[in-house]
């Protein structure tokens, strides 16, 4: 997660916000079309209490037809995507970002059974070398360039070696073959994984959408940098944690009192760790940027205020998701995530009218919050089944 956040500063050095709006466009496009035909296979495969080396050759060839759907609309929306957002330098990073998919496609399933097994220390190398692979390239290239383009290069990279490398570390070797009974058994458990994923994609993303069509590129850029700042060290704290805790919940999710307990000290923990953080982005953001990002991204100052008390709210509230999957209860995380994907886009518009980019921010927050009651309703209804 360092080198994540190193990788953002060096390339926010590198690159203009216009630059970054560019490429936010692409991985926008990518992560949309991903998140509306998202399997949740992996999920399922955690939650599966028996050994699932058996759907592990469906769970590959739904995944290799996924890559190539997915690429097939990219490819050929990859025009209409960058006239909506008036960009058409966008056109050649859509048009390669439409590729990593089909490789992704290929990764081999059985990497599930790191997390599903608790075997983090083999996890932690796999995910480190990818992402060292993917920051190499982009950031050489970006370097050499300075195109955005090779933060798409980057991508690519990183999802060949990450191909390549799930066959050397993961087995059973997967072949392609369907098993129907099974395909309709991971269809059937993962309907609100989907639901919720499409929804909580159309939460984090609605606003950047919407600065992207209504400010410019460069607006979007620097809104997108805000984000991904503010998010950084609170949500992939919280990330990693929910990761983590999700198999371990699996585990004796039918011992509530305990699930309960393990649930309040994680979300203690996280709490712990990026209140700090918050508090720091809320009071001198200003400071901050200019140390790490420069002075070409001062804009983002206000807008990092007022991301950083929604990251507190997503990051303290992420275990419930892990609380929810593990006991079997998707279709809260659903709700919850309609809910306020419901609520951020009724205000994002007048409020981006407005307020510019701090009126995005605000809705992504107002949003956030809102559906916390009704979460606190599910989280006690799930911790008095005994």
């Amino acid at each position: 997660r360092l080198l994540s956040i190193l990788r953002t500063v060096i390339i926010a050095r590198l690159l203009s916000p216009s630059q970054f709006g560019v490429f936010g466009i692409a991985t926008l496009a990518l992560s949309l079309i991903e998140t509306f035909t998202e399997t949740g296979i992996n999920v399922v495969l955690v939650q599966k209490k028996e050994r699932i080396e058996e759907y592990i050759n469906t769970a590959w060839a739904i995944s290799i037809i996924r890559g190539i759907l997915i690429f097939l609309v990219i490819f050929l929306s990859a025009g209409f995507v960058s006239n909506f957002f008036k960009s058409k330098e966008a056109f050649s990073l859509l048009t390669l970002i439409s590729f990593v998919p089909i490789v992704r496609g290929f990764i081999n399933p059985a990497v599930a059974k790191f997390q599903k097994e608790l075997r983090f220390q083999k996890e932690f190398y796999y995910r480190l070398s990818v992402l060292l692979t993917e920051t190499i390239v982009s950031l050489f290239l970006v370097a050499l360039t300075k195109d955005p383009i090779s933060l798409v290069w980057g991508l690519l990279g990183g999802a060949i070696f990450e191909v390549i490398t799930s066959f050397i570390v993961a087995k059973p070797t997967p072949r392609v073959n369907f098993n129907k009974i099974i395909l309709k058994d991971i269809i059937s458990h993962s309907k609100w994984v989907t639901s919720s994923g499409i929804f909580s994609y159309l939460f984090s993303n609605g606003d950047n959408i919407v600065v992207g069509r209504v400010l410019g590129t460069a607006s979007l850029g620097i809104y997108d940098m805000a984000y991904s700042i503010a998010l950084l060290p609170t949500t992939e704290i919280a990330e990693v944690v929910s990761r983590v805790t999700f198999p371990v919940y699996v585990q004796f999710s039918e011992d509530r009192q305990r699930l309960k307990k393990a649930y309040i000290k994680t979300t203690l923990l996280i709490g712990l760790l990026t209140l700090p953080i918050a508090l720091a982005f809320f009071f001198f953001p200003t400071q901050l940027i200019m140390i790490f990002l420069g002075q070409k991204w001062l804009s983002a100052a206000s807008v990092l205020q007022v991301m950083s008390i929604f990251a507190v709210v997503i990051a303290i509230f992420s275990p419930v998701g892990a609380v929810f999957y593990a006991v079997k209860k998707q279709k809260y995380n659903f709700i919850i995530s309609f809910i306020a994907f419901c609520v951020m886009i009724v205000l994002i518009y007048p409020l981006v009218l407005k307020w510019g980019l701090v009126g995005a921010g605000l809705a992504a927050t107002i949003g956030a919050l809102f559906p916390l009651p009704l979460l606190l309703f599910f989280l006690y209804k799930v911790f008095r089944k005994q």
